[in-house]
């Protein structure tokens, strides 16, 4: 789907939400919304009518409480904040348009192995740092003895 229609889209959502309705979805002839409030702001997803809206319902749950579980609180900054770490965790819950079976302990768990072996590969760089670091050390000793040497040669 190109960018510009999910544009027009976005754009037209806060138009077709009924004031002070229950419901928490809205259909257009070509796409149905499905969206839940959020303090000041909606997790809203965007589906065609043939897609199962209980199913929608139960993702859009998810994605809500996901949110609430990586962000003190639902303001935007926050949300900005935590922009990229939401980006995986919805990645998780949505892969090529279909839901996956997860749930947010699993969700948790895959962001957390993320990080665990993200750490790792900074402790290995930070190794490497400090090995280099040795060997510059080491070069520079081993330099400063060798002009020592040949100053004595020079002078002897």
């Amino acid at each position: 789907m190109p960018r510009s229609r999910i544009e027009s889209l976005l754009t037209s959502f806060p138009k077709l939400i009924p004031a002070g309705s229950q419901h928490t979805s809205v259909e257009t002839s070509d796409v149905r919304y499905v969206y839940q409030p959020l303090e000041d702001l909606y997790i809203l997803i965007i589906t065609n009518k043939a897609s199962n809206i209980l199913q929608d319902i139960d993702t859009l749950h998810l994605f809500a409480r996901v949110t609430s579980d990586m962000c003190r609180s639902a303001d935007e900054k926050e949300i900005h904040r935590n922009a990229f770490e939401l980006l995986g965790a919805f990645d998780e819950i949505v892969s090529l348009g279909y839901r996956e079976q997860v749930n947010l302990m699993q969700i948790r768990s895959v962001l957390e192995m993320e990080s665990h072996e993200e750490k790792i590969q900074e402790i290995i760089a930070r190794n490497k740092e400090a090995e280099a670091k040795e060997e510059l050390k080491r070069r520079a000793k081993q330099l400063e003895m060798q002009r020592r040497e040949q100053s004595r040669r020079q002078q002897g």
